[in-house]
Formats: structure tokens, C-alpha cells, sequence
């Protein structure tokens, strides 16, 4: 399976990029800018495409699979990133004749009311590119964890559609996204993960 990763250079994204370069699918990680283009590629040995999601990206999804989406604004452009970004990326991706979607969201995105009011952009952007996905012929799975730490994986979550706060490693989240692509009982779901105590595989299975 060739499987693009859509923020390839970020926290979450080199987990992803590092884990699909050690197995039998084959990466491609998305970059914005041409400076970051030796620098992953020396350091996972993956093809890597520039493309900014501020622009058209469908030549990025040329040839591929699946897309794991796991790009992200730190919030300092939320519409035009983690909202428009993202939906132009599904768009591409029907376009060019994808069949997966692994979308990296946030916990309570559908409900941001819930959250900090600093948040609540942030949560109604992801929420917009949620919906989309869901309403787009795409074999979607939206995984919306808690807060992310940059701990050690554990390799034991928790998942629901409803989970209590908490924190989450980014590796962790990384092993979900991945593990998800072929896990049949994640398709078409959404569904919200914090630490815990259950193995990736047998969570996912059940959820």
C-alpha cells in the first residue's frame, strides 16, 4: 500500500514516517518546503513530496493508497490548515482515487464548547474537516485523542467515542494511525483514545 503522511515533519508525523518506512508499505511524507526534503529523507530513507496544504496537494496524492493525516497548525492558522488544508487533501485524495483516510482530529472536536474558549477555534476547525471526511466517499477512521505528551510509547490505550480526559503519547497516537490503516473494524469510525491499559491491536479490534 502506498501511503502518503500529511505532516510528515511534526511530532506525531516522523512517529508515523518512521514506523511505515520499517514495514511493508510504502511511504511517502509530505513536506512544505523543499529545506525539509534531505532531512527526511536521510533520516527515514522514505520518498518525500513538497506540497502546502495553502495550496492545490493533488499531485502529492498521485499513485496513493491511503493518506494519514496528521498535519497541524499549533494553532496559528486553523482555518486555513487544520480545516481547509485537511478538506482540500480529502478532496485530492477522491479525486486521484484514494480509498483510505486515517484523519489525526482532537478529543472533544465535537464538542469544543466543552473546552477552553482559546481552544474552541481550534476544535470547530477540526470538527469542519471531520465532517467532511465522514460525508466523502473515502474509507475513513478519525482518531481523536487527549492531550499529547512526548513520553515514551506505552503501547496501551484506551479507545471509545467517549473517553474521560487525559493524556496520550505521540508515539502512541503514531502506532494507532498506522495500525488502523488495516484494521477492517476501524473503517468508518470516530473515536477518541487516551492511555491505558489494553494492546493497540486488541483496542482498535473492539472498538
Amino acid at each position: 500500500m502506498d501511503v502518503l503522511i500529511a505532516g510528515s515533519h511534526g511530532g506525531v508525523g516522523q512517529h508515523v514516517t518512521e514506523l511505515l518506512a520499517e514495514s511493508e508499505q510504502t511511504a511517502h511524507a509530505m513536506v512544505r518546503t523543499e529545506s525539509q526534503v534531505d532531512e527526511m529523507e536521510e533520516k527515514f530513507g522514505v520518498d518525500v513530496v513538497v506540497a502546502d496544504l495553502a495550496e492545490d496537494v493533488t499531485h502529492a496524492v498521485e499513485g496513493c493508497d491511503a493518506v494519514i493525516f496528521a498535519a497541524g497548525s499549533s494553532g496559528e492558522d486553523v482555518e486555513g490548515v487544520d480545516r481547509d488544508g485537511a478538506i482540500r487533501l480529502i478532496d485530492a485524495a477522491e479525486q486521484e482515487g484514494a480509498e483510505r483516510f486515517v484523519m489525526l482530529s482532537s478529543i472533544n472536536a465535537d464538542r469544543p464548547e466543552e473546552s477552553p474558549e482559546a481552544l474552541q477555534p481550534y476544535l470547530e476547525a477540526k470538527l469542519a474537516a471531520d465532517e467532511h471526511l465522514q460525508d466523502s466517499d473515502l474509507i475513513y477512521t478519525i482518531v481523536r485523542p487527549g492531550a499529547l505528551t512526548d513520553e515514551p510509547a506505552t503501547g496501551e490505550i484506551e479507545v471509545a467515542r467517549r473517553v474521560e480526559r487525559g493524556e496520550i503519547t505521540r508515539a502512541d497516537v503514531a502506532r494507532i494511525l498506522v495500525a488502523a490503516l488495516d484494521i477492517e473494524n476501524t473503517y468508518g469510525k470516530t473515536f477518541e483514545t487516551i492511555e491505558g491499559d489494553e494492546s493497540i491491536e486488541d483496542a482498535l479490534e473492539t472498538v
